[in-house]
């Protein structure tokens, strides 16, 4: 029965997000509740418990974290301050009448806004709200129209600076210097969040480059699908001065941020300062800046920070109590014994030596996990657990980050749990069917899971750029 323990104490965490229960009180709910059976049974020491405040004071003092707050503040600004609806037009205008223009123009957009605010659910809602409605008009198939624009919001994980990969980055960082010390050194390397950024921006870019191709290859052979759009394109001169009105300002404003971390001018954390000034600068340049719009964007920060961190907090208590019952250790001992060949374990012959066999079961299950529980659920329930292990065999942490962070993108769009369809399917007309939005995302999932296997064979696309920049230092 204790053995397991940590197998029952992680499904039944998973059973009761399913119920719908707030993430953190669903952590730390569970967790406690396992750790009063474990008391009883004595199958659990008490004193794992007595670290909590430690770990809820690290968590509070966490110099990192404090980029979590002030992207939040700069996306919510920039959605305010009608960016998107801007660089929307402007795109079409500038595509003009090619077949599938409006849906490229959607994916930049959707580049641009991930780049501005890394936040996936205020770019989904954001461009359904804009641009469904024309791709309709237009002729668009809704599944098309409704994949495209998923597919774009999600972007939001991957470009930086993203929220995932602020959490990802303290998460592996803790991960790393643990597995570290099981290696026996005891002046451990750290992982920053700008080694995630830098390391996610050639994956990032990539997707862009693939989706475009995507949706220029079905405009080619599936006409009917994207028909030719009946715009008439503003002359060269009023062309040009509207892209430079509309696309300079927010396009300085991601130099200034990532720029910065890029040169090693500034931390994340000071970067996401830069950007939340900007972003205030560029609301008032355009005229939106008002007392109940400041209002409104303070409170929406204040929601989502208080959403993350209380979050953190019932992952401390879960990790804790996972920990307590020896659940690391089993995970540690599953892994390894696959990677190693001379081990009795039974998937151990099924795979080559070394870290192949391991990633490739955490990768599935990661995956399959996301039709069922959101990214930030994954990211402090199996993150923590299955980390430390993989980063003992000696994977490299920034590769592993963008894998996970990759991985985590599609539980964005996958049925029937993605919640970027949720997000969509909540701002679309009665006339798109949950199943058009099913099957629209299903090609752009395949896309994700084909950037994943790249990343697998070449993994110099996530260290390759980090390698560069930071080796001057």
């Amino acid at each position: 029965m204790e053995a397991l323990m940590p197998l029952l104490l992680f499904a039944a965490v998973c059973a009761v997000l399913l119920l719908g229960y707030p993430v953190a009180l669903s952590l730390g709910g569970t967790a406690l509740a396992f750790a009063g059976i474990g008391l009883l049974t004595g199958t659990f020491d008490a004193s794992f418990l007595e670290a909590l405040p430690n770990r809820l004071y690290g968590i509070i003092t966490n110099q990192t974290l404090i980029a979590v707050p002030l992207f939040v503040f700069m996306g919510v600004m920039l959605e305010r301050s009608k960016v998107a609806e801007e660089l929307l037009d402007t795109m079409a205008d500038l595509f003009g009448n090619l077949r599938g223009g409006l849906g490229i123009s959607v994916v930049l957009v959707g580049m641009l806004l991930a780049a501005s605010t890394g936040i996936v659910g205020a770019t989904v809602v954001t461009m359904g709200l804009l641009s469904l409605p024309t791709m309709l008009k237009r002729g668009y198939h809704p599944a098309i129209a409704t994949g495209t624009i998923c597919a774009a919001g999600t972007l939001g994980q991957i470009i930086p600076p993203s929220i995932i990969l602020i959490l990802l980055a303290d998460v592996l960082s803790s991960a790393y210097q643990q597995a570290q010390l099981n290696m026996g050194i005891f002046a451990p390397e750290t992982l920053s969040v700008g080694d995630l950024f830098v390391g996610a921006l050639l994956p990032g870019l990539a997707l862009v480059f693939i989706y475009i191709t995507y949706l220029i290859f079905t405009g080619l052979t599936r006409p009917e699908l994207m028909p030719e759009s009946a715009i008439q394109p503003l002359n060269e001169n009023g062309m040009l001065f509207k892209v430079v009105s509309v696309l300079i300002p927010p396009l300085l404003l991601i130099v200034a941020v990532l720029g910065s971390i890029l040169a090693g001018a500034a931390t994340p954390t000071e970067a996401a300062a830069v950007g939340a000034v900007g972003a205030i600068i560029l609301s008032t340049l355009k005229k939106q800046l008002t007392f109940n719009v400041m209002k409104d964007v303070v409170q929406s920060t204040t929601q989502v920070t208080s959403m993350i961190f209380f979050i953190f907090i019932g992952a401390a208590i879960f990790s804790l109590v996972f920990r307590g019952f020896g659940g690391d250790e089993m995970v540690e001992e599953f892994l390894v014994g696959i990677a190693d060949k001379n081990s009795q374990g039974l998937l151990a012959n099924l795979f080559p030596e070394g870290p192949f066999g391991p990633i490739l079961i955490v990768m599935l299950v990661m995956f399959f996990l996301g039709f069922i529980l959101d990214f930030i659920e994954i990211t402090f329930v199996v993150v923590p657990i299955i980390a430390p292990a993989l980063l003992t065999l000696g994977v490299d942490p920034v590769w592993l980050g963008i894998m996970i962070a990759i991985n985590l993108q599609t539980s964005f769009l996958t049925p029937p749990f993605g919640f970027a369809l949720f997000y969509l399917r909540g701002v679309a007309p009665d006339t798109v069917r949950t199943m058009d939005i099913y099957k629209g995302v299903i090609p752009f999932i395949v896309i994700q899971l084909l950037m994943l296997i790249a990343l697998a064979y070449w993994p110099q696309l996530a260290t390759w750029l980090p390698e560069k920049v930071f080796s001057v230092s």
